[in-house]
């Protein structure tokens, strides 16, 4: 591979495992998360856009509490990650604040971005805030969510976030080098993947194995997560969290880890996404000017522009942009429901609060969530 998939990476989100932020359950690290802030930073003065996925609440609340061994019961795991989420956040505002750069600290659940209209919050104000330069510190809500907090791994929710932001890559930092054809530890002839295609059966075959003590996840679940973001567009490195300045060395190219490269690009994998909404919730007419500013300037559909709203559909649902003519032109995800969209349209924008009491965006469907037939 002549260079790594994060060296024209214009947007990556990188996730960190709880042995590496909690130095395998000891408690915050202060010395690890502050190479992996200065990194960030650097990054973000590149000009790229970085989100970090963090894991280590839960471990940080153990040690705050003095629990030795995981428990078992869901209230003590909750507990524990509502006390060590205070340490954690703590953490990364003064180590990012130190090089420069603002930080935000944000709690999702699986069950927030299967919602359409949660989801679509979640995304406004995760690029808002990359809009203003700030890094976006992500963990799971593990004070609310069941099933996920037992089985579920914060490689899935790093994947999930890729996906939210259309990131370029995903960089899994985890306590291994990267993903071996077998385990290294009981197989003297197991080989190390340098790259491979993600999504490909065989990688699900060679990840084998139990997590740390102090996290839930293995291998398994970061070829599952490779597996996810490749779906929109976004490839993956999984790396070992120690390797010195291993995220400005992957942005410079140089080949890290294990690299499952997507094989479809970012930007055919949104159309794709959104034709696949075959099962459109609704539609608007444009006038021919709003019809230019989508084809020709790229620009958002605004609801000045919409002559005509047709079906019944929520905030977050898919729906179609026509033409005068009943022509699709485009599709994309709404930002009001219909009947908000009855009576915003043909309005300028600056009317919407006084029109609805509120006002989720200025454009019926933001450009970053349209695409064009």
């Amino acid at each position: 591979m002549s260079e790594g998939p994060l060296k024209n990476a214009r947007r990556i989100v990188v996730k960190v495992g709880s042995s590496l932020v909690t130095n395998e359950g000891k408690g915050v690290d202060a010395e690890a998360i502050g190479n992996w802030c200065r990194q960030l930073a650097a990054l973000a003065h590149q000009g790229r856009e970085v989100v970090m996925v963090s894991s280590g609440a839960i471990a940080e609340g153990m040690k705050r509490l003095g629990w030795r061994t995981r428990p078992k019961e869901l209230h003590e795991l909750q507990a524990a990650a509502a006390v060590g989420q205070m340490g954690l956040v703590q953490m990364y505002e003064r180590l990012l604040s130190e090089h420069g750069m603002g930080s935000a600290q944000v709690l999702l659940t699986h069950a927030d971005l299967a919602d359409r209209e949660r989801y679509l919050n979640a995304r406004s104000t995760l690029l808002t805030l990359l809009g203003l330069k700030v890094i976006p510190v992500i963990n799971e809500n593990d004070t609310v969510v069941n099933d996920e907090i037992k089985f579920g791994d914060n490689d899935t929710l790093g994947a999930l976030v890729a996906n939210l932001v259309e990131a370029d890559a995903l960089v899994i930092l985890t306590d291994q080098r990267g993903l071996y054809t077998a385990d290294p530890r009981s197989n003297p002839d197991a080989r190390f993947v340098d790259v491979a295609q993600a999504g490909d059966p065989a990688l699900e075959q060679m990840a084998g194995g139990a997590g740390s003590r102090v996290g839930t996840g293995g291998m398994i679940t970061k070829i599952l997560a490779a597996k996810r973001a490749a779906g929109s567009g976004a490839s993956t490195v999984i790396a070992w969290g120690r390797e010195p300045d291993a995220l400005l060395r992957l942005a410079a190219g140089e080949a890290i880890g294990t690299a499952l490269l997507a094989g479809t690009p970012k930007l055919a994998a949104r159309k794709q996404w959104m034709a696949d909404h075959l099962q459109l919730r609704g539609a608007v007419r444009v006038d021919d000017g709003a019809v230019i500013k989508l084809r020709e300037e790229g620009k958002s559909l605004l609801p000045i522009g919409v002559i005509e709203v047709e079906g019944e559909f929520h905030r977050g649902d898919v729906i179609a942009v026509r033409n005068t003519a009943g022509a699709e032109i485009a599709r994309g995800l709404s930002n009001y429901a219909s009947t908000e969209a009855r009576l915003i349209a043909r309005k300028p924008s600056s009317q919407i609060e006084g029109l609805l009491g509120f006002a989720n965006e200025p454009e019926l469907i933001h450009r970053d969530n349209l695409v064009l037939a």
